[in-house]
């Protein structure tokens, strides 16, 4: 297994020789306003550049998207990808969508599992901030709030698992109560509302994550892009080497991690 972070949740994951595309969100710097409903709405985005040609990026076997926000999928991606690539998605409503972008070959994740190139994906759970706060807002602002998270399971490779947007929940305790990933890949910039709420991780989520799971690899994406981020790159490093935490990853943008099974 490798993991390849490209920018923000963004990332290339090569598992039981497939390379899968998660959350392509391609636009060039700068391309996006700021969210109205978030913090430093004044700030453009995406923050920086890819570290990739966009042909690079998406040279890959099949892509995944936790859910359809703007900055997790765009036109970019819609345009580059070959229509006959295998995506993945978390419902229907959001299949409906990909195949209305002319994409041919779209598949719903199951939670009881979905099988490709003899990888299992596997729909997870999540809260995409407070369920009972975030979801009014997304639906005012008319963003749908659901998001999913995706374990990676097949023989003879370390089970993954993307925890997508999310912030600490029970739904994240359960998947690694019941999965006991190896790998888990947390977005955790702490995006931040103008109410205050997070809608993904925080250092204090993370490392909830990393008492659940002692003996995994914690890799921390999703940083240092979005406008409305509220912890950086940096922060994660000041916390990793305060509490000498070896477990905690913290890759730049196009930065390949070899997780392979002898690692």
């Amino acid at each position: 297994m490798k993991i390849t972070q490209v920018r923000s949740a963004t990332i290339i994951v090569e598992y039981n020789n497939t390379k899968f595309l998660i959350d392509p969100w391609l636009m060039p710097k700068d391309y996006m306003p700021g969210f109205d409903i978030a913090i430093n709405s004044e700030t453009r985005q995406p923050r920086v550049e890819l570290p990739f040609e966009i042909k690079k990026i998406v040279d890959v076997d099949a892509v995944i998207i936790t859910h359809i926000h703007p900055d997790h999928w765009d036109e970019f991606a819609e345009k580059a990808l070959n229509k006959n690539i295998k995506v993945f998605v978390q419902s229907d409503i959001d299949k409906d969508y990909v195949i209305s972008k002319g994409f041919t070959n779209v598949e719903t994740v199951s939670e009881s599992g979905t099988k490709f190139n003899g990888t299992t994906l596997y729909k997870t759970g999540t809260q995409h901030g407070k369920r009972e706060i975030i979801k009014p807002i997304c639906d005012s602002a008319g963003l749908p709030y659901d998001a999913m998270g995706v374990v990676f399971k097949a023989q003879n490779e370390k089970t993954l698992y993307i925890a997508g947007d999310t912030i600490w929940c029970s739904e994240v305790q359960d998947t690694l109560s019941k999965y006991k990933p190896d790998v888990i890949v947390v977005n955790a910039c702490a995006a931040t509302l103008l109410n205050g709420e997070r809608i993904i991780m925080n250092i204090e989520d993370v490392k909830n994550v990393l008492n659940a799971a002692p003996d995994a690899k914690i890799i921390a994406s999703h940083l240092d892009t979005v406008s409305h981020l509220s912890v950086t790159r940096k922060d994660f490093k000041d916390f990793k080497a305060k509490n000498n935490i070896n477990n905690l990853l913290i890759p730049e943008d196009g930065e390949t991690i070899d997780l392979t099974q002898n690692n």
